[in-house]
Order: C-alpha cells, then sequence, then structure tokens
C-alpha cells in the first residue's frame, strides 16, 4: 500500500499525520512502530489519523513512536489543528474530539495555535515532586543546573521503577528561571527517550509551579525545541481551570511511502 503522509512538528515534537476523513486507513502496531523509526522508516515521536466524528470538527487518533495508542498529546493536538486547517476545514476555532475527551482550538494570527487542555482537579504530592494527569499522567520533579542533567537516565529510572514500570509516566525535570517562567525537559513514555518538548508535560509542569498565584496565570515555557505558554486559572492548590497549551505547529513536509 502507499501511503501519502504529512510531517508537522511543535517546538520539536514531531509527528506524522495523515489524512483518514474517509476511513480506509488501517495501520498495525508494528507498521506505526516502522513508519515512526527514525533509521527505517519516516521517523516521528508518534503518529495521528485526521478522522471524522459526528458532532465534532474531527477527530484525533494518536499513536506513540513505539505503535501503540497513545493518551493525549498537546502538542500533538495544536498540529492536527493546523494540519486540519490545511486540509481545508478552514475556521478559526475547532471542536474536537480526543482519547480525554473534547477540545477546543483556536489559530491565532500570529502563526501559533491554542490548545484547550482538560481540566484538573487534583495534584498529589510525592517527596519534592508533584503527580498530576493533563490528559497523560506526569511526574514533575524540580531540579537546577537542568542543562547539565541526563534527563534520558534519570528519567528512564523514574519512569521504570516499581510504582510506574506498569502503566508508565511522563517524567519532567524543570527548573524555576523566574515567577511565570520555567525551563523543561521531558522523558516520554511510548517514546522512551527524551523528545524536544511535550505538550501536556509543559502543562504539568506550568500547574504545578508553587509561585503560581490564585486566578488567571500565564507561564512561559523553555523546551529544547522552542517556547511555548500556557495559559490557566488557578482555583486553588488543587483545581485549575480554562487551561491552554499555546505554542506554534509548523508543517515540515509531505511524502508517500509503500508499507
Amino acid at each position: 500500500m502507499e501511503l501519502a503522509f504529512y510531517k508537522y512538528e511543535g517546538t520539536g515534537n514531531d509527528f506524522i499525520l495523515i489524512d483518514n476523513r474517509n476511513g480506509d486507513i488501517k495501520l498495525s502496531q508494528d507498521e506505526i512502530a516502522h513508519l515512526c523509526n527514525r533509521r527505517f522508516g519516516i521517523g516521528a515521536d508518534g503518529l495521528m489519523l485526521l478522522n471524522l466524528q459526528a458532532g465534532y470538527d474531527f477527530e484525533m487518533k494518536y499513536y506513540n513512536s513505539d505503535g501503540a495508542a497513545g493518551s493525549m498529546c498537546g502538542n500533538g493536538g495544536r498540529c492536527l489543528t493546523q494540519f486540519a486547517f490545511d486540509c481545508g476545514i478552514q475556521q478559526s476555532r475547532y471542536h474536537f474530539i480526543a482519547s480525554d475527551g473534547p477540545h477546543e482550538a483556536i489559530i491565532e494570527k500570529k502563526g501559533w495555535v491554542k490548545l484547550k487542555m482538560k481540566d484538573v482537579d487534583s495534584i498529589r504530592k510525592e517527596q519534592n515532586a508533584s503527580i498530576l494527569n493533563t490528559g497523560s499522567p506526569h511526574y514533575i520533579l524540580p531540579v537546577s543546573q537542568l542543562n547539565q542533567l541526563d534527563v534520558f537516565t534519570e528519567g528512564k529510572k523514574i519512569r521504570y521503577s516499581d510504582a510506574f514500570k506498569i502503566e508508565g509516566i511522563n517524567v519532567n525535570f524543570v527548573e524555576q528561571l523566574a515567577d511565570n517562567q520555567l525551563q523543561v525537559r521531558t522523558y516520554e513514555r511510548g517514546v522512551e527517550d527524551e523528545t524536544y518538548s511535550c505538550g501536556t508535560g509543559v502543562t504539568a509542569a506550568a500547574l504545578s509551579n508553587p509561585l503560581a498565584t490564585l486566578g488567571k496565570n500565564t507561564t512561559q515555557i523553555i523546551t529544547k525545541g522552542g517556547n511555548l505558554s500556557v495559559e490557566f486559572e488557578k482555583i486553588d492548590e488543587q483545581n485549575f481551570k480554562k487551561i491552554w497549551l499555546c505554542g506554534p505547529a509548523k508543517f515540515v513536509f509531505k511524502g508517500t511511502i509503500v508499507i
């Protein structure tokens, strides 16, 4: 089968996108893993299908680079929104369905895509770390001298620790640069490596920022792949609403591959 694909990236978090609005594309886990392989395939952190879904502008179907169905991907959702626009679903505001439920998205004139994330009503503390779910589960650990940290080794230790090795968790190392500015590096489950950026991860880092005040907040995030921002309303230490992940989503190239 010859498969048409498109490559997009959001702050270095890169994805294979496929227009499946006619519903005839069925890929196995092995085929998806091959397509995402950076040496023998196209190469990507994940693969997404743009599907139709009644009552929504589209459905987001996300797979990790290991080929398994994944949980919500924030940067992926922003990239798929831009892809939907580029495919002819051209509007300023979108309403789509993903693995964790409905989402809204807005394409801004400056070229950024804003994605509304699920509300968060629980942050669990474990020693110095915070654990929360922003569509995907995240472990947030404050550190200093983040640029010198071996994220792959230290992240893998936590991801495969007894507490998390079965279901997995994304591990984020966070350095506080200012009250509303963080640097974040992430080890992602399913990719099993450090990625250049993780949308649900930077969202989790912003919400767990101890310097965030009650009410409206905007936190600037620096990742290996570029800059993002997270807008949110803090109700109390456990409850967050009106959460928006904001950043660029860019087309890279398109092509065909035989599988």
